[in-house]
């Protein structure tokens, strides 16, 4: 099988996945169980692509500027600052953290 054999594939998939998803039920989706299920799998998934952009790289775990940037951020969003200056902050402060040496 080649690749665009496999993304092909997998749009299929997930085409059909969507589609399956309109055939259920309302009232099935809109009950507490299903609906915090979903709510908390957003959060996860989310989390968890947050964790691996700022401890990967490749297939190993690297500790550098990318996780006290992260750290600013996580700060100053729980400060209700803006998303600009959340998204400046981190930048400056990994920039500064890679300037001194610390992480590359």
């Amino acid at each position: 099988m080649s690749v665009w054999s496999a993304v092909l594939l997998a749009a299929c998939i997930c085409a059909a996945f969507k589609a399956f998803g309109y055939l259920i039920p309302p009232h099935l989706l809109e009950a507490p169980r299903p609906a915090r299920i979903s709510d908390l799998l957003t959060v996860s998934l989310l989390a968890a692509l947050v964790a691996v952009q700022a401890l990967g790289a490749g297939q190993a775990v690297v500790v550098d500027a990318r996780i006290p940037a992260v750290l600013v951020a996580a700060g100053l969003l729980y400060l209700r600052q803006s998303f600009l200056v959340v998204v400046v902050a981190a930048a400056a402060s990994a920039a500064l953290l890679r300037l001194v040496g610390w992480a590359v």
